[in-house]
């Protein structure tokens, strides 16, 4: 009996064994978990601002101001990040990202050019939810809630987005109001780059926000959204305690490769505001 008992016992282990895989693998399939890696896990070179366009394995990102950027892949893919109608790029993107907090972050009326124009919220406040691959770029979605100006609650009006290209994760925070739950931060994964507001008023606290971004873990950190330069300076004299070094870039293109990833988890100021 205690023979077959054994028998028994490992058939059921390696019957069970998929199944107990399955959650890690679905895990593993997004984006961040696929592509991403640890910045404390291996040495990198120093970050680099290459002037070449991107190869192959790079990615171009340039501050337009406030919190919009346009991303080039090398298969010359584009996308503006919180489109709107006051601060564009000279560039017709072939994709726009907007947020809902107000008129700097969408635009109501978006050039026609634009082939895929992904809002980050929805009217009847249910999530929005984006998968889509425009040649060599996967674009995905984490919604967040946003405050009202009476001081409540607009259910997912903010979305995280998440930008993958030369196996490389860039998320834009957009209009992010409140810290990230666990489960967000398992949803996100392991992001290369991170896009961050640092008003600490109109968006998250500036406490809130370094919490955010030491829970993220990311190798690079671009501040956006500061409006001026005492509010960007306030940011980064709190965030100086932390483990990130500070680097200003006299341009506001910066061209990323997994390999030029910094050694030491970095904050990236780039021109603008």
């Amino acid at each position: 009996m205690t023979r077959v008992a054994t028998v028994c016992l490992l058939l059921l282990c390696v019957l069970a064994a998929p199944f107990a895989a399955a959650p890690a693998q679905a895990q593993a399939d997004r984006c961040p978990k696929l592509v991403a890696r640890s910045p404390f896990l291996a040495p990198r070179a120093p970050l680099t601002l290459p002037a070449a366009y991107p190869g192959a394995r790079e990615v171009s990102l340039t501050y337009v101001g406030h919190s919009t950027f346009l991303i080039e892949t090398a298969g010359g893919v584009s996308v503006v990040t919180d489109y709107n109608d006051y601060v564009r790029p000279a560039t017709v993107p072939r994709v726009a990202t907007m947020n809902r907090a107000h008129s700097t972050h969408y635009s109501l009326n978006p050039d026609p050019g634009i082939e895929h124009v992904l809002k980050g919220w929805r009217e009847d406040r249910e999530a929005a939810r984006y998968d889509l691959e425009v040649g060599d770029l996967w674009i995905g979605n984490l919604p967040t809630n946003i405050r009202d100006w009476e001081g409540g609650t607009i259910r997912n009006g903010n979305s995280i987005f998440i930008f993958r290209a030369a196996d490389l994760c860039i998320a834009h925070l957009g209009h992010l109001h409140h810290t990230l739950t666990q489960e967000d931060l398992g949803a996100l994964g392991r992001i290369d780059v991170v896009l961050a507001p640092v008003d600490g008023s109109y968006t998250l606290d500036v406490d809130g926000m370094v919490e955010v971004l030491k829970a993220l873990e990311a190798p690079v950190v671009i501040p956006m959204h500061y409006f001026n330069r005492g509010t960007l300076e306030r940011f980064l004299q709190r965030f100086a305690s932390s483990k990130y070094v500070i680097e200003r870039s006299a341009s506001p293109t910066l061209v990323l490769s997994r390999e030029t990833l910094p050694l030491t988890p970095t904050v990236m100021v780039l021109p603008g505001n």
